[in-house]
């Protein structure tokens, strides 16, 4: 049978009618002749083995080799998406599914299909999402490049353990299963590689139950070079975890800034700093005043950001976020915006008056500057947080 997109929903229909299968294993596929008929025939012996009802959906992403008739006589289910990409290809797979469960894996012949129990029984036990696990299960020579072994697989993963303390050892698994309603819920958006990143990163912050399985991974049976490119790839998964990451991609750094500018200015005021042979000055003050302002926008930016993807809802209510920006009011950021205006306006007419008891003369540099610096910082501040403050504010208004 073949489904084209269009008679697929984004969110598939409830599981509701009684011959419905109970597991359905989804596979992409562009171009996999290869391939194809392998995967379709172990997943449907896997499901005889366990005496599931279920079905295979191959959701074809515009196949120029055959692989729409090699599925159809493999006794899969057809489904035609239109829309490129990794992302697009699986969520029309997930969207024509009518299973309670999914298993969701590429149709290279890399992935285990022969032995899904594992995943079924995680499923059955109450988890929504269900991980393979390859470092566990066993990567057979040559299967995975040692670049994605050792150095692009353990850094994405370290990462999404470290910005949503995700409990996945290995967050690119390809073979996964995952209960469709649930994964329905998350309203996953992304269409190329970085779906599977999302999957994860929204599994995790919506506090889904999720489960692991050591999986192998075998070297693929194509005869032409895989989809994947590696850089660029990876920085689509990186550049995801970092957007989906306001806290480490703009809070933090920030924060950081902030207090190395403030430390270092307050360390300079009051004259030079000898260091070795090296003297930090005026030169240095400068830099510091630098740091404290964008130190300040990147701590704006996270709060811009989390406000705007909670309200789109791309991120999840936080109640800890809520109580922190609580006290931060339109009212209460125009006060202190204001406060720090006039305080840099005292410090600067402090600065003309110096001057003027010099007649508006010629200056010595490594003393003016160092009452124009925070003069310049305080009220460079204050006007960011007084603009900041109407921005939040628009960003906060309630929608009918």
């Amino acid at each position: 049978m073949i489904v084209s997109e269009q008679d697929c929903p984004d969110t598939p229909a409830p599981h509701a009618a009684a011959n419905d299968p109970e597991v359905s294993i989804v596979m992409p596929c562009l171009n996999e002749a290869a391939t194809l008929a392998a995967c379709i025939g172990k997943a449907r012996r896997s499901l005889e083995a366990m005496g599931i009802e279920g079905e295979v959906v191959v959701a074809d992403n515009g196949s120029s080799d055959g692989s729409q008739g090699i599925a159809i006589l493999a006794g899969a289910r057809l489904v035609a998406v239109a829309r490129k990409g990794y992302g697009s290809a699986l969520r029309g797979g997930i969207a024509a599914a009518r299973g309670t469960y999914v298993i969701m894996g590429d149709a290279d012949d890399s992935y285990d299909f022969s032995n899904l129990k594992p995943f079924v029984d995680k499923l059955r036990s109450g988890c929504e999402l269900v991980m393979g696990n390859r470092f566990s299960g066993g990567i057979r020579p040559g299967a995975m490049p040692a670049l994605h072994r050792y150095l692009g697989n353990p850094v994405l993963t370290a990462l999404g353990k470290l910005f949503f303390h995700s409990p996945c050892g290995d967050f690119h698994c390809g073979l996964r299963g995952f209960d469709r309603r649930a994964i329905a819920r998350l309203d996953l958006r992304t269409m190329g590689m970085e779906y599977a990143s999302e999957m994860v990163v929204k599994a995790t912050l919506h506090g889904l139950r999720i489960g692991e399985v050591p999986t192998t991974l075998s070297p693929d049976g194509r005869d032409r070079p895989p989809h994947l490119r590696t850089w660029r790839d990876g920085w689509r998964h990186l550049r995801f975890l970092l957007l989906y990451s306001p806290r480490w991609l703009f809070l933090y750094p920030g924060i950081a800034l902030m207090v190395l500018g403030l430390g270092m200015g307050d360390w300079l005021l009051t004259g030079p700093v000898r260091i070795g042979r090296a003297t930090l000055d005026i030169d240095t003050l400068m830099y510091a005043g630098a740091a404290v302002l964008i130190g300040f926008q990147a701590v704006t930016f996270s709060l811009f950001t989390v406000v705007f993807a909670t309200a789109e809802g791309l991120l999840p209510d936080n109640p800890r976020v809520s109580r922190w920006l609580g006290p931060l009011t339109l009212e209460a950021g125009v006060c202190v915006g204001m406060a720090l205006i006039v305080v840099g306006l005292v410090i600067s007419l402090a600065a003309v008056r110096f001057w003027g008891r010099r007649s508006f003369g010629n200056l010595d540099p490594g003393t003016v500057v160092r009452m124009v610096v925070p003069a310049v910082t305080t009220l460079t501040l204050g006007f960011q947080i007084l603009l900041s403050s109407f921005f939040l504010g628009i960003l906060q208004l309630r929608r009918r």
